[in-house]
């Protein structure tokens, strides 16, 4: 035993010194390999169980939890653009009514309305999670519309693409302000008080402009698709396509802005009122 003692000393001070035993101790490893893989295989291969074997209702469980966080991160990150194009502009935007950090939160539509007229949906949160009646309520992309009506459970959003709904906007590019108006399409929105000679383009992004109290500024409403100048009119027809995708959106972001606008507590905990009528259900 002392012999063996003396021995592993000698062993550890001349590898220490002048490192004569890296190749053997390569080799050792090299050859001891295969029992550490078959020392870990039953932990790799109860991994390989766990996984294989996932119920699907977790997997289900995962997913949704991963796509409520995703839309989450966007609707923070919709605001970049309309930074970016007032950095270059060199405006301050320590006034700017919205920041990163406004309180939001998920809403499920639960309903659509049938009438082919009307864009209104029915969401799964009510006064009793704070909604209020004028709520901005936005798609992970862009701008979705705003709550008109609310009671204790649920709350009905008019789409920005409704005939009746009007939106304060401003071209990214440049600054320049104007009104979108619902169609009554899904997918179209109209600018009608620009004139002939207004600077707007194909491709432009538009975004609130703030005005009016009711949006934040900065938000992506929708991008320019057509513009047709008729000689001797006052005003270019000026269509634009939203930039939601209000046609298939599930969920929705409810934004609480830094300042809201005062509302009345007893019309949101009132029930459904007449002027607004509820989705029906699908």
């Amino acid at each position: 035993m002392l012999l063996a003692v003396v021995l592993s000393l000698a062993l550890m001070i001349v590898d220490h010194r002048q490192h004569h035993l890296e190749s053997v101790r390569s080799i050792l490893s090299t050859l001891t390999y295969p029992l550490q893989f078959v020392a870990n295989l039953p932990i790799a291969a109860g991994y390989w169980v766990s996984e294989t074997f996932a119920t699907r209702t977790r997997l289900q469980e995962e997913n949704r939890e991963l796509h409520r966080e995703n839309l989450l991160l966007q609707g923070r990150q919709q605001k970049l653009a309309a930074l970016e194009a007032e950095n270059m502009r060199l405006r301050d935007l320590l006034d700017s009514s919205f920041k990163l950090g406004d309180r939001v939160l998920i809403a499920e539509l639960i309903a659509v309305d049938m009438d082919p007229y009307r864009q209104l949906v029915l969401l799964n949160k009510g006064s009793s999670s704070g909604i209020y009646k004028g709520q901005p309520v936005l798609h992970a992309n862009a701008v979705m519309g705003q709550v008109v009506h609310v009671n204790r459970f649920t709350a009905s959003v008019l789409m920005i693409t409704d005939a009746s709904h009007a939106l304060p906007i401003q071209v990214n590019r440049n600054g320049l302000r104007t009104v979108a108006i619902g169609t009554g399409r899904i997918n179209e929105l109209e600018l009608p008080n620009l004139p002939n000679n207004a600077d707007i383009e194909v491709g432009d992004l538009l975004v609130t402009s703030g005005l009016g109290g009711r949006f934040p500024s900065g938000y992506p409403v929708a991008t320019v698709t057509s513009i047709r100048r008729e000689p001797g009119e006052p005003f270019a027809l000026i269509k634009a396509q939203p930039s939601a995708h209000l046609e298939r959106a599930r969920e929705a972001l409810l934004v609480w802005t830094l300042t809201p606008p005062d509302r009345d507590d007893s019309d949101a905990n009132s029930g459904q009122s007449a002027e607004q009528p509820p989705p029906e259900e699908p």
